[in-house]
């Protein structure tokens, strides 16, 4: 059953904005997910929660659904590239992973050269930077031009509410003693290749993988990717066939992703700086929409949504699974 705006527009009020498991102990919240650790294991409930900008700007119905379940497909699809932290999905918006070390380090991956945060490689470009995370730009690349190849923009990864990534180069990983060199060799070997079977994948449904951002651990003694992948919380999706045009008219690319939010916060003035505007509820049937199409293309499958309200689910769910009494 393909999902529809009167679906989004009734879900909009019971949006999943967390789920309160108090016999499992404390809840580590982040922006999008909340996880609890049980017996050397992580339960990572995925909500409706939208955050860009650093921030969380609103709920979008079955977002957290749509994040859950592609990460599943991804994690299925790139097993033989390296091992992930999933061990299964008893929920549409629920993962149980194994309990890993994270790598203090974000990995950003980017075929295009695009943007409109202030963190953006646009950004940067667009005010004359031509040398930054460790790598060199050429002269003369246009927004939303392909780069030569796929570059790493690593960050560091943002502790605490409020933090922000930082940019670092790929020599400062290992001089800062973040990574060795031989697990960041690893780590980026493993990104280049995720990207490039994501990018195939895509190409297939008629999507481009534009950029991407990875989180990689390890688990067991074993560098594994940890949180999500190729999702359109993490990723920048292209249309393919409107692309050409597009670039050359100078218009923006037809995105499926969460750039569509970012571009109607900054056309309503807002880059990050102070607090956001209200989320538009249009906005946020809209965002749903590009959500599921984006799952629906990837995967070729139509995204079944789940019952709202989802907290009775998602327990209904962990007890199924004996996860909790």
């Amino acid at each position: 059953m393909r999902l529809t705006a009167e679906q989004v527009a009734v879900a909009l009020p019971v949006a999943l904005d967390a789920v309160y498991l108090p016999q499992l102990g404390e809840v580590l919240r982040g922006k999008v997910r909340d996880c609890y650790v049980v017996g050397g294991k992580r339960i990572l409930i995925t909500t409706d929660r939208l955050s860009a900008f650093d921030r969380v700007l609103g709920l979008v119905p079955y977002k957290g659904q749509v994040l859950n379940q592609l990460s599943r497909f991804w994690f299925e699809r790139i097993s033989d590239i390296i091992p992930s932290h999933m061990i299964s999905t008893p929920d549409p918006n629920v993962m149980l992973a194994y309990e890993g070390q994270a790598f203090p380090v974000e990995v950003i991956v980017r075929g295009y050269i695009t943007g409109v945060t202030t963190t953006s490689l646009w950004y940067a470009y667009e005010r004359g930077e031509r040398s930054m995370y460790g790598i060199s730009l050429p002269e003369g690349l246009r927004k939303n031009q392909a780069l030569p190849h796929p570059v790493i923009t690593p960050t560091t990864r943002a502790t605490g509410p409020g933090g922000h990534d930082e940019r670092i180069t790929q020599a400062e990983i290992v001089e800062r003693g973040l990574l060795t060199r031989a697990e960041w060799g690893e780590v980026a070997a493993n990104a280049l290749a995720i990207f490039r079977r994501g990018q195939e994948i895509c190409a297939r449904s008629g999507l481009i993988l534009v950029d991407t951002k990875y989180e990689f651990g390890r688990i067991g003694g074993e560098i594994a990717i940890i949180d999500e992948v190729h999702t359109p919380d993490s990723s920048r999706f292209w249309r393919a066939d409107t692309y050409p045009a597009r670039f050359a008219g100078g218009q923006e690319p037809d995105n499926f992703d969460k750039e569509f939010v970012r571009l109607w916060y900054v056309e309503h003035g807002y880059r990050g700086d102070g607090d956001p505007p209200a989320m538009a509820r249009e906005l946020a049937v809209q965002a749903a929409l590009r959500y599921a199409t984006v799952y629906e293309e990837i995967t070729g499958s139509d995204l079944e949504p789940a019952p709202y309200p989802a907290q009775p689910r998602i327990l209904a769910a962990l007890r199924r699974a004996g996860l909790i009494g």
